[in-house]
């Protein structure tokens, strides 16, 4: 299994020799509400990065602790219960999952899955039909002001990373939904740092254009991919980026703050706050800039994932995923 090993301060960048591999064995025995089981998919985010740091700056976020087993969102499959509502073959997901080839875990902490929701695709509930998806989805619905008949366009940063390519997809079938069509009521576009990912975010995903950032002008680019400006902005970066999208947003309009990830690997707090002058247009245009915290909205979650999975079946939620396979 997986034994962190922090050796980071809140400025670095991870390496290798940040973590441990070590084997170990786990008891043949389970007691009474246990549950031992095998996993399958553990996801590595953006936002555990910060859990390497001894503050994480965040209330819901615990630091790992040093030489203690890293855990995050994890999926497996049940190989033996003593939990009244779970059995042999059963799969089932957690967010506190530990990064352990197998384990025993208190069945209480973990949740039933059924494949057959995502087509058989068991990771997705990590992803397009887990916390990514809902965050995604809920960040639309309750920070990004969609209005019937506007014709509105969102700039979605990080596009083709796990929760930027969902949002652009999302936004559209959003407007759909509310109006019954596509044609003419919305515009999505995303900003990527190859042309591999610009060109899966139009031809596969549906967004209108793709930038590479790190060709040309962004802020040219976007001029030209926007000509009425920016009304909604899906934030996954922060920094320069952010700063060039904020710059062409209009009056009223409104950033999703999802995630700040370019400044993860720097000491600054959460979230990081403008320069002077970003912030000077942010005010003058009455342009929101809310924290999102999906987990503020839980009471949404199981009708937005039955939604999520369905548009997952009927294949207008296209996911990517980038699996790695290890044989410990």
């Amino acid at each position: 299994w997986f034994d962190s090993k922090i050796i980071l301060g809140k400025n670095g960048v991870p390496v290798a020799e940040s973590f441990r591999l070590e084997q170990s064995t786990i008891p043949d025995t389970i007691q009474a509400g246990q549950v031992r089981v095998r996993t399958l998919y553990l996801s590595v985010d953006p936002y555990m990065r910060c859990r390497m740091n001894e503050d994480t700056g965040s209330d819901y976020l615990l630091p790992w602790q040093l030489s203690e087993v890293a855990d995050g969102g994890g999926v497996g499959v049940v190989e033996e219960s003593k939990h009244e509502n779970l059995a042999k073959g059963d799969f089932v997901i957690s967010f506190v999952w530990p990064w352990q080839t197998m384990a025993i875990l208190d069945g209480s902490l973990l949740q039933k899955i059924f494949p057959q929701l995502v087509n058989g695709h068991l990771s997705y509930f990590l992803g397009a039909a887990g916390i990514t998806g809902l965050t995604a989805l809920l960040g639309i619905r309750e920070k990004g002001h969609v209005t019937v008949g506007a014709n509105q366009t969102m700039v979605v940063s990080g596009a083709a990373g796990a929760c930027g390519s969902l949002a652009g997809q999302i936004f559209c079938l959003t407007v759909h939904l509310q109006i019954g069509c596509l044609e003419g009521c919305s515009r999505v576009v995303g900003i990527a740092g190859t042309d591999e990912k610009c060109s899966i975010l139009v031809q596969e995903m549906g967004f209108a254009a793709a930038i590479n950032y790190k060709k040309g002008n962004v802020a040219e680019q976007l001029r030209e991919l926007c000509p009425s400006g920016v009304d909604v902005y899906f934030d996954n970066v922060g920094g320069d980026i952010s700063d060039t999208v904020i710059s062409q947003m209009n009056q009223n309009s409104h950033i999703i703050l999802c995630g700040q990830i370019s400044q993860y690997n720097k000491d600054v707090p959460y979230p990081p706050p403008l320069s002077p002058d970003i912030l000077k247009i942010q005010k003058e245009r009455n342009i929101t800039r809310e924290r999102f915290l999906v987990l503020n909205y839980m009471d949404k979650q199981e009708a937005s994932v039955l939604q999520l999975c369905q548009w997952i079946q009927e294949g207008k939620l296209k996911v990517r995923t980038f699996t790695v396979a290890y044989g410990i």
